[in-house]
């Protein structure tokens, strides 16, 4: 799942970006409204986490604008303890949560993971296809009840996968979902991964169709 952090503190950005990086997440870091509204736009992210007070332009007026060109992309912003106002025009403007700072990591953690499950239509963070379960709290997978190690690659598959579930799913939009933007995008590499994930978890995991993608169906 790919996430673009826009704030303008380079070490809280880097901070965020550290603790979604060891959960998985391809993420890349805007540090001003204009490079957020740019990136946002052109590129197809997960989720987005915005600071209201970025230079340049500010984070209401980009999400407005987001919202103008009909960017669907999930929002949450960041505002100053006593910013109850930019709250209110932050979701007005159709921001999906928030969060005043300072917070704590792991609760940002927690509410990025209940975002991406709603825009999946998943309530349960537990997602299962037979014998195989995955827990996106905890990025761990078992097959009929035994843990199965996974490579951070693999992993960022499986999961884009279980939250796009019931639906083919092409190997460009894989490699845009689980590469940063100045990652090496090569979606041959997603044949490669996809391989591997069916002799970890069972080849009928993961279906394929020539020239279209693959699919996972849930039960």
């Amino acid at each position: 799942m790919r996430i673009l952090i826009a704030e303008d503190d380079a070490t809280l950005g880097q901070q965020i970006k550290s603790a979604l990086a060891e959960e998985g997440r391809a993420v890349d870091i805007a540090t001003d409204g204009e490079e957020a509204l740019f990136l946002g736009s052109t590129e197809p992210y997960d989720l987005v986490v915005l600071d209201v007070g970025l230079p340049e332009r500010d984070g209401i007026s980009v999400l407005k604008e987001w919202r103008k060109e009909n960017v669907a992309t999930p929002v949450l912003i960041l505002t100053a303890r006593d910013g109850w106002s930019e709250r209110v025009d932050g979701l007005d403007a159709g921001a999906d949560d928030y969060m005043t700072k300072p917070f704590h990591m792991p609760e940002l953690s927690a509410r990025i993971r209940a975002m991406l499950r709603r825009q999946s239509g998943n309530v349960n963070p537990v997602f299962q296809c037979g014998p195989i379960v995955f827990d996106s709290r905890t990025n761990k997978v078992l097959n009929n009840g035994m843990p199965v190690s996974l490579t951070a690659q693999e992993l960022s598959v499986l999961a884009y996968m279980f939250h796009n579930a019931n639906r083919m799913i092409s190997r460009t939009e894989l490699s845009e979902h689980i590469y940063e933007y100045d990652g090496d995008r090569d979606s041959n590499t997603i044949a490669v991964f996809v391989n591997r994930l069916r002799k970890k978890l069972g080849k009928d995991l993961i279906t394929s169709a020539r020239g279209q993608g693959y699919q996972l169906s849930l039960d």
